[in-house]
């Protein structure tokens, strides 16, 4: 069909007044084209091709329908020539692309050609694409580096994507690594490609889901955010703004790049964009532009359309990052355009919205004047302000409204500001401007301050009934009237429609789920006569919506009616509505609001965005609050006496089995929470107990390195001893001179010396392990919990206390051995004095002296060597002592670390059976309650006493050993 509309095109101009020049062209043309397909040089073929892009723009149609198949034809075979292909690519740019023909025709061509002419781009589109070896073609090309083919097949492909948009990017999307390759384009060093390459993803990306994913996870981000800080950020130039064009494209609607862009920390990027100096005059048309497009990106991330969980995560990230304080600051500075201002409120509103921590922050905002004010009340000063631009006030309002959705605290903040005893006269607050907006002569102050005011209501029955303590004062000598009463009183005056709509919203919404209300509303008799008045009239158009609402509130006075005013009853004001009215009309007219343009049209997103003043009826929240109502309210007008009683029961039978129902929620969730702390004191107490098995390990571990250097220091004096007796068996003599015993005496002395030190330190040893079992046995007494894990340390250091008797026993045998000397010492000077007198008779037994002499020498030679042996085991066994000194000092330090560690265990297991006698208290306490709840608890009073009595088995068992 399209290359039948394109020769249609050629033939209706070859009947026009220049169809022979027409003629002459398409010869000169089709000349063109037998060259670039038959001739066999590749100079002429590149003549041929230059020839015809030059024709290309001029004759867009002629050149297409001719030369598209050949030009087709030489992107396949000439490849190897980049000058031919560069050429062939811009001549299929001119063709299929609009922009040039946009710019180039004169306004008198374009009234003369057809409007088919306007459409010749998306038809050459269509007979290329026919073909999707084409575009895989056209995507190899892009692939090129030479500039000459890369740069128009980047312009070709963009213009074919503007032409058939969904068509080509299906194509793209099968194409092995077809988007992938396009990415490249953005890494590209020369900054024309690398521009028009981001305008090319931009049409790539459009509606499209699975082309943006495929973008963002190839880095796109990254890339972008790099190309947006080397401009300048929002001082750029027009390639921040298509960078910003192409984020929006792949963020918004699009759950899954919005969460990878958040993942990514991307959001921290964003806060120097808002960067802006004391002085904000003078700011190019371009830095407008670019802030206006980076305060819609913020807004599509905590877009209210968004999954909340997504739209959460963000606000609370650009809190966390400064973001928000940055957007403040622009709300307070001076000198900012007023459209970036108006962005800026609409940005911090949704950043705001549904997110109690930004809404914290946002009341404790403080304009830069003098003295101080909020700036919720700055912007409301804005608000009711008439002179103030539409779109501003708009903006404010919406703005106030997210700072109180889902934000009881500022809701109460707002109406306290209302109440007498917090009214500062000294200062302006936000409820006395929106009463002052409420009452003002500006219908629009009037719409925009009920209509805030709603929102402060907004699902909160506390605060409806203090705002029914709000007086005002209405003239001077006149008694205050309550609010409620002001807004009806104004309502009955006959004010403009669209003061009298955001009354009736306010007093709908103030009445709705609040029976203290609507008393307070029958109270007043002019009410519900004026409310019937003006339903039953016959108005016109523009009456018929404050109609419906009207029966609107009149259905929620009846709806909402606990029956406390004798003449207000439910059944008497459906008799009343039943004789002025009439059923029938009476839902009519509530189906009035419902059926209004403007009620669709604010039903469709929460911000308040109207064409002008007179359109700015209904606020997105009422519109939630009419879907609401309007069912229950039609039922109840046609509900007998007796259904309403049935219904009240019903709804009391409810009430009782919510608040049963409440309450076993509560005490479920009381226990879930002791369970939880419970598990989490387990868990403490189980992580306390590895420790101490921990410690008690290397406890033991220590103990048994004790236990070795006792059992080598055995060893080493075991060895001493015996070689020591060996000496003591075979040291015999019969005499000796008396230097040689004075000699012994002083090493028996010294002897002796030596073992009294070295009782005296195995003393200090034994008193230093008496102290440790003491402590050990009182551990174990009071520490049942580890009795277990302490036993084995208890035993450990019974042996090595034993090794040490062992020791002592050895030295005691030693010392023996040394009194045995000493008697042979004695014996032997008892032998010298009786030597003495057998010397001085040496004249009478010459013989008997020589044979003495001779056996004395030999003895004296053989005690001599007895002597050195017995001097050299005495320096040996010295060292040996000394090592044994210096091992029971290093025992020593041992013990008393180990002492330490086994006090600060026994205060860390007086801790943990606390814990445990809490948790044991607590577990009682639950089974108690589990009890009292019917459900089954197995009595472990069994187990436990078996358990005592295997502990006190093993108690028996100890005090035996």
């Amino acid at each position: 069909m399209a290359v039948f509309a394109v020769k249609y095109l050629v033939i209706w101009q070859l009947w026009q007044p220049g169809a022979f020049h027409a003629c002459l062209l398409r010869f000169q043309i089709q000349k063109l084209c037998d060259r670039v397909a038959s001739s066999t040089l590749l100079d002429d073929r590149r003549d041929a091709v230059r020839a015809l892009k030059s024709l290309s723009k001029k004759y867009r149609l002629e050149v297409g329908i001719q030369a598209m198949e050949h030009l087709i034809h030489v992107l396949q075979t000439d490849r190897s020539d980049s000058e031919i292909i560069g050429y062939a690519l811009d001549t299929l740019y001119n063709v299929i692309s609009n922009d040039l023909e946009e710019e180039e025709q004169d306004d008198s061509e374009e009234e003369n050609l057809p409007k088919q002419v306007d459409d010749l781009g998306s038809q050459f589109t269509e007979i290329f694409i026919k073909q999707q070896e084409n575009v895989t073609l056209l995507l190899t090309l892009v692939e090129e580096f030479d500039f000459h083919v890369r740069w128009p097949g980047v312009k070709l492909l963009t213009s074919l994507l503007k032409q058939q948009g969904p068509q080509v990017q299906q194509i793209i999307l099968v194409s092995p690594m077809g988007v992938s390759r396009l990415m490249d384009l953005l890494a590209d060093s020369r900054e024309v490609i690398r521009n028009d390459g981001v305008l090319l993803l931009q049409q790539l990306t459009k509606s499209n889901a699975a082309i943006q994913k495929i973008v963002a996870f190839e880095n796109a981000f990254e890339r972008l955010l790099d190309i947006i800080t080397e401009e300048g950020n929002s001082d750029g130039g027009i390639v921040v703004e298509d960078c910003l064009l192409l984020l929006q494209n792949l963020l918004k609607n699009n759950n899954s790049n919005q969460n990878f862009f958040k993942e990514g920390s991307y959001i921290q990027r964003m806060k120097p964009w808002f960067e802006v100096g004391d002085d904000n005059c003078g700011w190019s048309a371009q830095k407008v532009t670019n802030l206006h497009l980076m305060l819609q990106l913020v807004r599509v991330l905590v877009s209210p359309t968004n999954p909340p969980g997504a739209t959460s995560s963000c606000q609370k990230a650009m809190f966390h990052c400064g973001l928000l304080q940055q957007l403040c600051t622009i709300l307070m500075a001076t000198g900012v355009p007023a459209d970036i201002l108006t962005e800026t409120i609409n940005t911090v509103s949704e950043v705001i919205r549904g997110c109690q921590m930004n809404q914290d922050y946002f009341a404790s905002v403080n304009a830069p004047s003098n003295p101080p004010r909020p700036a919720i009340v700055v912007l409301l000063m804005s608000m009711v302000n008439e002179r103030q631009p539409f779109v501003l006030r708009c903006a404010v309002l919406y703005c106030f409204q997210c700072f109180l959705y889902k934000n009881q605290k500022g809701q109460g903040e707002i109406v306290s500001t209302l109440l007498p005893s917090t009214i500062d006269g000294n200062s302006v607050s936000a409820g006395q401007l929106l009463c002052g907006g409420l009452f003002s002569t500006d219908s629009l102050s009037n719409w925009c301050a009920a209509v805030a005011l709603a929102h402060a209501l907004q699902e909160n029955a506390t605060l409806k009934e203090q705002l029914l303590r709000v007086q005002l004062a209405t003239s001077i000598g006149n008694p205050p009237v309550s609010l409620l009463q002001q807004c009806t009183n104004i309502l009955s005056q006959g004010s403009k429609v669209q003061t009298r709509v955001g009354l009736l919203m306010l007093l709908c919404t103030w009445l709705s789920n609040c029976s203290i209300a609507v008393t307070h509303f029958l109270h007043n008799p002019a009410n519900i006569p004026f409310l019937t008045g003006q339903i039953a009239e016959n108005l016109g158009e523009e009456e018929q919506l404050v109609q419906g609402l009207c029966a609107l509130l009149l259905g929620i006075s009846i709806y909402y009616n606990d029956n406390s005013l004798e003449n207000y009853r439910k059944e008497k004001l459906k008799q009343l509505i039943e004789k002025r009215i009439g059923r029938e009309n009476f839902i009519e007219k509530l189906g009035f609001i419902s059926k209004h343009e403007l009620y669709s049209r604010a039903a469709q997103k929460p911000q308040p965005s109207f064409s002008s003043p007179d359109h700015m009826m209904f606020d997105h929240e009422f519109t939630k609050l009419v879907k609401e109502l309007e069912g229950v309210i039609s039922k109840a007008i046609y509900k007998s006496s007796e259904e309403d009683k049935k219904e009240e029961e019903v709804k009391k039978t409810l009430e009782q089995h919510d608040n049963i129902v409440t309450h076993y929620k509560k005490v479920i969730r009381e226990q879930d929470q002791e369970l939880e702390e419970l598990k989490q004191r387990i868990n403490t107490l189980t992580s306390q107990n590895e420790q101490l098995q921990g410690t008690v390990t290397q406890q033991v571990s220590q103990i048994q390195q004790h236990k070795d250097q006792y059992n080598l220091l055995k060893v080493q004096l075991g060895k001493d001893t015996q070689h020591h007796n060996s000496h003591s068996d075979t040291f015999q003599m019969n005499g000796i001179q008396m230097e040689e015993v004075s000699k012994l005496k002083e090493e028996l002395e010294e002897w002796k010396k030596k073992h009294e030190l070295l009782q005296g330190q195995l003393r200090e040893k034994d008193s230093v392990i008496e102290k440790l079992k003491t402590s050990q046995l009182e551990m174990g007494a009071t520490e049942q919990s580890s009795q277990t894990s302490k036993s084995g340390g208890l035993e450990l250091s019974n042996e090595l206390q034993k090794e040490l008797e062992m020791l002592r026993s050895q030295i005691q045998l030693q010392s023996a051995e040394i009194s045995k000397l000493q008697t042979e010492n004695q014996r032997l000077q008892i032998m010298n004095t009786t030597a003495d007198p057998v010397v001085g008779d040496s004249g009478a037994t010459a013989a008997n002296n020589s044979e003495l002499e001779g056996r004395l020498e030999q003895e004296i030679k053989e005690l001599k060597s007895e002597v050195k042996a017995l001097s050299e085991e005495k320096e040996s066994l010295k060292q040996h002592l000394d090592s044994s000194s210096s091992t029971v000092a290093i025992l020593q330090d041992e013990k008393s670390k180990l002492q330490q560690e086994v006090a600060e265990s026994k205060k860390e297991q007086d801790d943990l059976l606390v814990l445990l006698a809490d948790q044991d208290q607590k577990l009682s306490a639950l089974k108690i309650k589990l009890k009292d709840l019917g459900v089954p608890v197995e009595d472990e009073d069994d187990i436990e006493s078996g358990d005592q009595g295997d502990e006190d088995e093993d108690g028996d068992e100890e005090e035996q050993d």
